[in-house]
């Protein structure tokens, strides 16, 4: 699993790729909690475009982005889904808390 974060006007983007499961979930999480701290954001992106395989970690790598952000009025927006994991993501219930693909929370 690799990250790429970029942080630019309250926005920080993630672009995740590789695989997400319980050995790579930890060190995500670090890295996209510390620019979060360090840019207090308006919008916080996951980019999967490049994720070949997520597991459970990969929803609560979500929720617990969602829970860091709750209360502060930032946004959480999951771009570049395949069909597979949006299918697990909207199953989770996390199409209502954060904005998948462009779309708007239910």
């Amino acid at each position: 699993m690799a990250i790429s974060i970029e942080t630019d006007d309250g926005v920080v983007e993630a672009y995740l790729t590789g695989e997400i499961d319980h050995h790579s979930a930890g060190e995500l999480r670090e890295e996209i909690d510390a620019a979060i701290g360090r840019v207090s954001p308006a919008k916080v992106i996951l980019d999967f475009r490049g994720v070949t395989f997520m597991d459970s970690s990969g929803i609560g790598l979500v929720m617990g982005r969602y829970k860091l952000l709750e209360g502060s009025g930032a946004t959480l927006e999951l771009r570049g889904l395949s069909s597979p994991i949006k299918r697990v993501m909207r199953l989770a219930g996390l199409d209502r808390i954060a904005v998948m693909d462009g779309g708007t929370k239910k």
